[in-house]
């Protein structure tokens, strides 16, 4: 392999101060400006360049097709055969299945329509998040003077040649940066919006269905439930106001519990502490922690929050009980080596996702605090960047600071498939992804969504 023998070959030369070794040329060339003249070279152009040029070859060959299996000797026709020999269970054949598509998926653009012609392709994508049942995709968009606009991507036009967008502008919105976001539910499954913001406003108290939570790095503000209902073309004069409203400080993380026993319950990750908070009754709970609270996460069988630090901790909170000083509280405590940006909780509840600050994804058995597995290959330095887990069909998938979308079989670890972005690669243009057998519904359209900068592309079985 020609660019194997070549990496060997650079990591062989050594490496002298003020100048860069060129592989092409095999000579040195110097870094720093001289005295009388101006040397644009420098280390992070460099990289941007060789990162451009191996995300142009990898493109080119997305689009001859020349895709190489993700394992020695699996295809269509071998998985079938070992299935009616009986060498394989039906889970084992419906995981494989769906690796072998993935490392097929084809890339085309989706147009984009939307009510508001002024509204559609005119800012950059910054944080798209599925319901459930993957109907829509709620939308966080940067917009040119600042802060964030929101809106719903209703995703029953898939199948076909087009989305359609409902985003509209609102007066209750404030221009703040948005870390993150999640589905939650009130009075239906996946029923309103919540989200923080600066100056507290006039709020209507009423119930509507279909909510988003988020959370807000930004000056003290408040946290506030909105229906998105209210982003709907349908009877427009007719749109909800606020359901609530609750005084934060600054806020990293939140997550919506769906266990009955804190019914109605959501956290907020903030700066050295937790904040768990009834939406119906306005209680409240505190607890303190060393350090600020970047990724939450709420289990389903009991009512205990996860929560991810940028020190390095993972704990656990049972939100049954009282405030306590001191950390007597943690009932499980595991450690990464460096900021936690993102965890997962699988659904049978005995394991924990996590990733980190240093490109570290490991998997945490909760019953023995082990570290069981990693995947290997994702990037990440400081950004706080989302897992996306499909335990259904054995996938994971994490976008990397470098802008390279990966997906790695759950079971072993194994890295399926690295689909580089179609945007030069930036540190505002990290694509943000959404994967699922059934985007649409339950009679959907299997396959992932990515939105990079003003577009939104469809990676098709």
């Amino acid at each position: 392999d020609p660019s194997s023998s070549s990496s060997t070959q650079t990591s062989v030369v050594p490496e002298l101060p003020g100048f860069y070794y060129d592989a092409e040329k095999n000579r040195y060339f110097r870094l720093l400006p001289g005295h009388n003249n101006y040397n644009p070279l420098t280390k992070d152009s460099i990289q941007h360049k060789a990162m451009e040029c191996k995300r142009l070859r990898l493109l080119e060959e997305e689009e001859k097709q020349m895709k190489k299996t993700t394992r020695a000797g699996l295809n269509s026709s071998v998985l079938l055969q070992k299935r009616q020999l009986g060498l394989l269970s039906s889970t084992s054949y419906c995981r494989l299945v769906h690796e072998l598509k993935v490392n097929c998926m084809q890339r085309r653009k989706i147009e984009i329509h939307s009510p508001d012609s002024s509204v559609a392709g005119t800012n950059n994508f910054k944080i798209i998040v599925a319901d459930v049942a993957c109907e829509r995709i709620f939308t966080v968009n940067d917009v040119e003077h600042g802060g964030c606009k929101y809106g719903i991507i209703n995703l029953s036009g898939l199948g076909k040649e087009s989305l359609t967008v409902e985003m509209y502008d609102n007066l209750y919105f404030t221009n703040r940066k948005v870390n993150s976001v999640c589905w939650a539910s009130l009075t239906h499954p996946d029923s309103h919006v919540l989200y923080p913001f600066k100056k507290k406003a006039k709020l209507k108290f009423s119930f509507h269905n279909k909510l988003c939570l988020m959370g807000i790095a930004e000056t003290p503000g408040c946290a506030s439930l909105l229906p998105a209902s209210l982003f709907s073309s349908t009877n427009p004069g007719d749109r909800p106001g606020m359901l609530c409203s609750f005084k934060i400080s600054t806020a990293w993380s939140c997550a919506w519990c769906l266990n009955p026993q804190a019914d109605n319950c959501f956290s907020t990750g903030l700066t050295r502490r937790v904040l768990v908070t009834n939406v119906v009754t306005g209680h409240r709970q505190t607890f303190g922690t060393s350090s600020d609270v970047l990724a939450q996460q709420f289990a389903r069988q009991t009512p205990v929050l996860y929560n991810g630090c940028r020190s390095g901790e993972i704990f656990s909170i049972d939100v049954r009980q009282r405030n306590r000083k001191g950390q007597s509280w943690k009932a499980i405590r595991l450690f990464h080596g460096s900021a936690v940006t993102s965890i997962h909780l699988m659904e049978a509840e005995h394991y924990l996702m996590a990733a980190d600050m240093a490109g570290k994804i490991k998997l945490w058995d909760l019953r023995t605090t082990k570290c069981v597995k990693q995947y290997k290959g994702h990037h990440n330095e400081y950004a706080i960047l989302p897992l996306h887990v499909n335990e259904e069909e054995g996938l994971l998938t994490a976008v990397g600071q470098d802008c390279y979308t990966r997906i790695w079989s759950l079971q072993d670890a194994h890295l399926l498939r690295t689909i580089p972005s179609p945007h030069p690669s930036s540190k505002d243009a990290i694509p943000s992804v959404v994967f699922s057998s059934r985007l649409g519904g339950s009679r959907g359209v299997p396959g992932l969504l990515m939105a990079v900068k003003q577009d939104l592309y469809h990676f098709s079985y």
